[in-house]
């Protein structure tokens, strides 16, 4: 059995080890196709439901509530609910700062 190997600077090789994720995502939840290809995630700060949206499905400006900049159109970025909420509450989130809501509070432009 072979595993997948980098070539580095000088040659030697090195593994590709998978990085570990600090959420749950239940992938064998049956989903509402109306809805889109949303995910659950479990965080310290509960259930959420989370779709991906590639640069090409983002034709808008959304205002991250992480960072509290634009997100321009034509770039990917995802969308968060509460998975008790509403479909109407949910906030568009660059990935970066969807990642590290734990560590910093959400802004709010004023």
């Amino acid at each position: 059995m072979r595993t997948a190997c980098t070539r580095t600077l000088f040659g030697v090789p090195r593994r590709n080890k998978p990085t570990s994720r600090s959420r749950t995502v239940d992938r064998d939840e049956p989903r509402d196709p109306s809805l889109g290809f949303e995910e659950r995630e479990s965080g310290a700060d509960g259930e959420w439901l989370v779709r991906p949206i590639s640069g090409q499905a983002a034709t808008k400006t959304y205002r991250c509530p992480g960072c509290d900049h634009e997100i321009p159109p034509g770039v990917p970025h995802l969308v968060a609910w509460s998975a008790d909420g509403r479909v109407e509450e949910r906030r568009h989130w660059h990935r970066p700062c969807w990642n590290s809501r734990g560590q910093r509070r959400i802004t709010r432009r004023r």
